[in-house]
């Protein structure tokens, strides 16, 4: 069975993934830096961005790839998925923009990020749960 939606936001994830990576590559440049970051609020600021979508992503993309294949419907995979990855940006527009410090992108963005994630899980559970029973 395919899963054409998932599909759809595992490359979009992978795209900001790329571009996240290719950012924190220039500040490595700049400051001839291999490993870590230097005390430039935007490096830093860069390679968290980078290393949180790294963290929240997989579990997500599991549970969306599970949900889709467990037969919950396409229009909730989409929604969750979109609301997910507008989370993601909003947070990198926020880490961006408040330079690693307190914004309101950033705020919005990890809480439709946990909200996206805690959806799929109930409806992944729920899910099995019906089937079974």
């Amino acid at each position: 069975m395919i899963v054409p939606v998932s599909a759809v936001f595992a490359s979009a994830l992978a795209v900001l993934m790329l571009a996240l990576a290719y950012r924190v590559s220039t500040f490595r440049l700049k400051y001839k830096k291999g490993v870590g970051h230097t005390d430039d609020p935007d490096f830093e600021s860069a390679v968290r961005s980078h290393a949180n979508l790294t963290e929240y992503a997989p579990i997500f993309l599991i549970l969306l790839v599970v949900g889709e294949l467990n037969g919950i419907g396409t229009q909730i995979i989409y929604w969750v998925g979109l609301t997910f990855v507008v989370g993601r940006l909003l947070h990198v527009w926020g880490m961006a923009k408040g330079r690693g410090g307190p914004h309101k992108g950033r705020l919005v963005g990890i809480l439709l990020s946990w909200l996206a994630i805690l959806v799929l899980a109930v409806l992944v559970v729920w899910n099995v749960v019906k089937i079974n029973l």
